[in-house]
């Protein structure tokens, strides 16, 4: 159905929710690793996963405002931190599929996340950060809106492609097109297990100790 949406040109909204290994005891059959990417595939059709409560609200006013085809909206099921937007945050900036966060735009190293895991790369740089390190954190709900965006804001926003750092507890393969070959991918590339979340991510390496070690010993 999704695809004959895009295909025929149809407006529609499709909200998905349980959306990555952190399921947790639900096991491997409900945790979707592969399916980001292979929605993401699809023509004419724009993918959103958010962070947020602002990330969510742009999400639906850009699938109400929609009529040349679907609009799909990745929900997650764990409660997270909300993101360090000031005050005077421009919600509008979400529709440009990926931007820099407010407090998080010095660094030699840019760590870009989608959904539940932009919290964890927000705690990772705060972590690196109180080692000295500088860290950029971009959050990207939208790859396919990012995609249609300038070159130029594209490059303002991952900057140096080779020092990127890519998190999603979902398939790595995808972000090849955005980020040098030498970038840290942060993903999984295999089918997920049954346990509580917590352990999940401990164990699958998604949490900010963990992904702070990878990062250490990839620069």
């Amino acid at each position: 159905s999704v695809r004959l949406a895009a295909l025929m040109g149809i407006p529609s909204i499709f909200v998905y929710t349980h959306d990555s290994v952190f399921l947790g005891e639900d096991g491997p059959t409900h945790q979707p690793i592969e399916h980001l990417w292979s929605l993401r595939l699809i023509p004419n059709m724009t993918l959103f996963r958010p962070a947020d409560g602002p990330e969510v609200a742009m999400a639906w006013a850009h699938a109400v405002q929609t009529t040349t085809g679907p609009t799909l909206i990745v929900l997650t099921r764990q409660k997270l931190e909300p993101l360090p937007h000031p005050a005077d945050f421009d919600p509008q900036r979400v529709l440009r599929g990926a931007y820099v966060l407010d407090g998080y735009s010095e660094g030699e190293i840019t760590i870009i996340a989608t959904g539940s895991e932009v919290p964890l790369a927000v705690q990772t740089a705060d972590l690196l950060r109180g080692e000295g390190r500088n860290v950029r954190v971009v959050s990207a709900p939208s790859l396919d809106l990012f995609d249609r965006q300038a070159q130029d804001y594209q490059d303002e926003v991952l900057g140096d492609r080779s020092k990127v750092v890519c998190i999603e507890a979902g398939r790595s393969d995808g972000w090849h097109k955005y980020v040098d070959r030498g970038a840290l991918i942060v993903g999984i590339d295999r089918f997920g297990a049954s346990a509580p979340y917590e352990r999940i991510a401990e164990e699958l390496g998604f949490t900010p100790e963990k992904v702070a070690e990878r990062i250490r010993r990839w620069e």
